[in-house]
């Protein structure tokens, strides 16, 4: 039980630091460190991938046996597992083959069907949260309805300032702006955020600080 949790933990402090210190030296021997290390990073996710088909079978599969709630979706989702699968090895992935096809006309389909709901969960976000009810809420109003005009011909059809003064901005000027100024700073303040946020995690799992990954919830 020692060398299992502790030969992970020396793998990971010593692949951490090493690529850590990789990214700053501007070496051939730098550069072909990292090759390798791409390279076996490939040949992993195809074992995890492999990992990962057993694991989804074997949960599926005791689902089906035990009859629990909702087992004939574990069929379905077995028996597409397999026909992508077979499909792949037997004919191939190229254009027009049964996998190609699967993919282009189901998946793709299913995918866009989802995520076209999508939009009806953030129309329905955004009209809970766009009540004037307070200042904060009043302005992110005024800035949606003035981005939404502003993506739209609409937009520059009613900016009829525009032809008293060329020189005043139009709606899609001030949605242009909106989205530049404002909504760039709130974007990179979050894209800061969340990379120190990595990096700290980074750092956890470099000292051994974070286990998670070993599995036994420490």
């Amino acid at each position: 039980m020692f060398w299992k949790r502790q030969i992970p933990l020396a793998i990971a402090f010593l692949a951490g630091l090493i690529f850590a210190i990789q990214y700053f030296v501007p070496h051939r021997v730098s550069q072909t460190i990292f090759d390798w290390y791409t390279d076996w990073g490939i040949v992993i996710g195809a074992f995890g991938a492999i990992l990962g088909f057993y694991s989804i079978s074997r949960l599926h599969i005791t689902k089906i046996t035990k009859r629990r709630e909702g087992w004939l979706y574990s069929v379905a989702t077995l028996v597409c597992i397999l026909a992508m699968v077979i499909g792949a090895i037997v004919g191939g992935t190229e254009k027009g083959t049964f996998f190609a096809q699967m993919y282009s006309y189901v998946f793709v389909s299913i995918s866009a069907t989802m995520f076209s709901l999508l939009g009806f969960y953030i129309a329905s976000a955004a009209y809970r949260a766009f009540r004037a009810r307070t200042a904060l809420a009043t302005g992110l109003l005024l800035a949606a309805i003035l981005v939404m005009l502003g993506r739209v011909p609409l937009g520059q059809t009613i900016s009829f300032w525009t032809k008293w003064n060329p020189n005043l901005p139009s709606l899609v000027d001030i949605a242009n702006w909106i989205m530049d100024v404002p909504n760039m700073a709130a974007k990179r303040a979050i894209a800061l955020g969340v990379a120190l946020g990595m990096m700290l995690v980074s750092l956890k799992i470099i000292l051994g600080i974070e286990r998670t990954y070993l599995g036994g919830g420490d």
